[in-house]
């Protein structure tokens, strides 16, 4: 079962975020999300645990844990959806004009300020 923590304190490791899982079951991984500017954390991250009971006995224990003096929001993770992959596709664009899509490509004026 894959499991969704937030609130993760922003120094802490994967090791440690194994630790706490550990305590129910056996982990099959345990990751922290880090942004890919900054390097730094994002303060969530995904623990996968090949035991179904243990998974759910896990997240019963350890929502609303204090670690590292953050307290823990744990869930079963949702599946990523169609809708949300497909509403990655569509046009961006800011300011004035909005942005295309990839079925409407013009994207109008957007929002960068010219100067002439």
């Amino acid at each position: 079962m894959n499991i969704y923590v937030a609130n993760i304190n922003f120094k802490a490791s994967d090791d440690q975020l194994r630790e706490v899982f550990e305590a129910y079951g056996e982990v099959s991984s345990a990751r922290i999300i880090m942004d890919k500017m900054s390097g730094r954390s994002r303060g969530f991250g995904f623990v996968e645990m090949p035991n179904d009971e243990h998974a759910k006995e896990a997240i019963e224990k350890l929502n609303g844990y204090e670690m590292m003096e953050k307290v823990l929001s744990v869930n079963e993770a949702r599946p990523k959806t169609d809708d949300y992959k497909s509403s990655n596709n569509r046009g961006g664009g800011s300011g004035n004009g909005g942005g295309g899509n990839r079925y409407n490509r013009d994207g109008g004026n957007g929002g960068y300020n010219k100067r002439y």
